[in-house]
C-alpha cells in the first residue's frame, strides 16, 4: 500500500492546483485512507485495508495519507475526524466515509 505525499497525490489522484472541478488522474479507481499513527481506530482498519489491497490488486489502488505529515492534503478535503476514507471512482465524484468501517461494508463500497 502506497503512502501518498502532496506530489504523488497530484499525479495519481487529483491535481487541485490545476483543476477546480474534480478530475481523477488515476488509471484505477482508488480508496484513500486518511490516518494518523496515534489513532486507535486507524490501527483497526489498517489490516483490513491490507487484505482488501491484496484481494482487489489490479482492480483498485489503496493509498494512505498521514494527516500529521500531509496537513495540506487533509485540509483540502476538510478532514476533521480519522480514519476518513475517500473513495475515488474513475468517472464519478469521490465519496467520503468516516470511521473504522468493517470489511463487509468496505467491500460493498468498492
Amino acid at each position: 500500500m502506497e503512502h501518498l505525499t502532496k506530489e504523488t497525490f497530484l499525479n495519481k489522484v487529483f491535481n487541485y492546483e490545476k483543476n477546480r472541478e474534480w478530475k481523477f488522474e488515476g488509471e484505477l479507481p482508488c480508496l484513500i485512507d486518511f490516518y494518523a499513527d496515534w489513532c486507535q481506530p486507524c490501527k483497526i482498519v489498517a489490516p483490513v485495508l491490507e487484505e482488501l489491497a491484496k484481494e482487489y490488486a489490479g482492480k483498485i489502488n489503496i493509498y494512505k495519507i498521514d494527516t500529521e505529515d500531509q496537513q495540506e492534503l487533509a485540509a483540502v478535503f476538510g478532514i476533521r475526524s480519522i480514519p476518513s476514507l475517500l473513495f475515488c471512482p474513475k468517472d464519478e465524484q469521490p465519496q467520503m466515509a468516516q470511521g473504522a468501517l468493517p470489511k463487509n461494508t468496505l467491500k460493498q463500497l468498492i
